[in-house]
């Protein structure tokens, strides 16, 4: 990491921008932040229990996440606990040490280890196999795509509850381009509700490499290396094992690594080629989920960091000529995203009350993103000023850059929540917001890792075994 000695302390550890504060001090204000992440969710909760004591006004079975409380154990229960420990406990010495592409790797075969045998927890069909063929979901209606070209003219006729054949919630829900995933792999021999999941997994959990190759170029190696165990641990792997949101984030997640190699290269052609790849993934990501429109927010930031905009006329060059071809294919993001705001609201969307799903659906965020990433958080914040001025005077580009990314993230929530258009369900919809989330919490001091590790083990196990969850 190229980081200046001003942006060390005096153990040697990365810091905000900015003074740092004394390490006694700034650690009990980290747990207070940490306490006070977990106490939001557990008031939530308790908001959630209270207004449906006498029926179902929120529409969820345990708000503010969609599950069900029911302790339970299964064959992943070992695996996840082992997993779990071993990475809390031997993460940060081998991130520190292990080449970089090795690195990246492990990181990608621990998330996957750690997500997988999450899901195997609540057994092979009902957590992995099964998971995407349940009413409501992808599979259940590819046949009907057997003809793609008349389905795709016709998809927006049948979003509406009221239109015939109306598509079930997911496809409805979502633009053409998250069914014709599984349609694809329906195609191409590997269907089945076991085939997506593991497609959903394998691609979900690539995303850690995707934010550690954004975090090496825009803050420097050592804060990416510093990130890696908390990326791979974060407890929506969860929601990832198996969530399509999952693979969606993804997506998302490389179409900003992609930008920022555009933005930090010096030779036309890699920016070119790069941005264009950028704009090629973000404009998927966009037909794959309405709500990857607010990527434009931390797109713009990983612009900021790199005080360049020369990728943006590649990237509208790939996002344009995604929408063409879907465009030309006979699907209309626009008309369908207006048909969809209908829809919304003819179902719980029009029941679900505001003004508990605002601050519920912020509680989802602690929940997937972990007290380790509130903590480091609430150092990202109060290094806010700092990074501004930095950035401004031209000074520490890279611990700027550290404190401004997730700053990116955080307005989009912001936005997403303020939108009214994600009540309940976030812990996995947000995926490619909160997944980048844990990675502030490289800014806790090394000595501490080992022990915010393993708050976001046990949160995940927490949550996995006391809940089922919907995904």
């Amino acid at each position: 990491m190229s980081l200046s000695p001003s942006s060390l302390h005096h153990a040697g550890q990365p810091t905000p921008p900015g003074r740092a504060p004394a390490a006694p001090a700034a650690g009990r204000r980290d747990l207070v932040a940490g306490g006070a992440a977990l106490a939001f969710f557990l008031v939530m909760v308790a908001i959630g229990a209270y207004i449906q004591r006498d029926g179902f006004a929120l529409r969820s079975p345990f708000p503010p996440l969609e599950a069900w409380w029911r302790p339970h154990a299964g064959v992943g229960t070992p695996l996840a606990v082992s997993v779990g420990v071993l990475l809390a406990g031997y993460g940060p010495a081998l991130a520190s040490r292990l080449r970089w592409g090795t690195l990246l790797a492990a990181a990608w075969a621990a998330a996957m280890a750690w997500t997988w045998s999450l899901a195997l927890i609540d057994g092979w069909q009902r957590g992995i196999a099964g998971r995407l063929t349940v009413d409501g979901e992808y599979l259940t209606q590819l046949r009907r795509f057997d003809h793609l070209g008349p389905a795709l003219h016709g998809f927006t006729g049948h979003i509406l509850i009221n239109s015939p054949q109306h598509w079930t919630t997911h496809i409805a829900g979502h633009p053409a381009g998250a069914v014709l995933t599984f349609v694809g792999l329906d195609r191409i021999g590997l269907g089945g509700g076991a085939f997506a999941a593991a497609f959903v997994m394998t691609a979900g959990t690539s995303l850690v490499m995707a934010v550690l190759l954004t975090l090496r170029i825009l803050t420097g190696e050592e804060r990416a290396r510093s990130a890696a165990p908390f990326l791979v641990l974060a407890p929506g792997a969860v929601w990832v094992g198996v969530s399509a949101d999952g693979y969606f984030a993804a997506v998302a997640a490389w179409s900003l690594a992609l930008l920022a190699v555009a933005a930090t290269r010096t030779s036309r052609f890699t920016t070119g080629l790069a941005g264009l790849g950028s704009g090629l993934l973000l404009g998927a990501a966009v037909y794959l989920s309405y709500g990857l429109a607010l990527l434009v927010i931390p797109a713009a930031v990983v612009l900021v960091c790199a005080r360049t905009v020369r990728p943006v006329p590649y990237a509208v060059l790939g996002a344009a000529a995604v929408a063409a071809a879907f465009t030309a294919a006979g699907f209309d993001w626009w008309e369908a995203y207006g048909l969809l705001r209908t829809r919304y609201y003819q179902g719980y969307g029009g029941i679900r009350p505001y003004s508990y799903w605002f601050f519920g659906d912020l509680a989802t965020v602690t929940a997937a993103a972990g007290l380790a990433s509130m903590a480091g958080l609430r150092r990202v914040l109060a290094a806010m000023p700092g990074a501004a001025r930095d950035w401004w005077g031209r000074r520490e580009p890279r611990a700027a850059a550290a404190v401004l990314l997730p700053c990116g993230f955080l307005l989009a929530i912001l936005a997403a929540d303020l939108s009214g258009m994600s009540k309940a369900e976030t812990e996995r919809i947000w995926l490619p917001f909160t997944l980048w989330l844990p990675a502030a919490a490289a800014f806790l001091p090394r000595r501490d890792h080992r022990s915010w590790l393993g708050a976001q083990v046990l949160a995940a196990l927490l949550l996995n075994h006391l809940l089922l969850t919907g995904w």
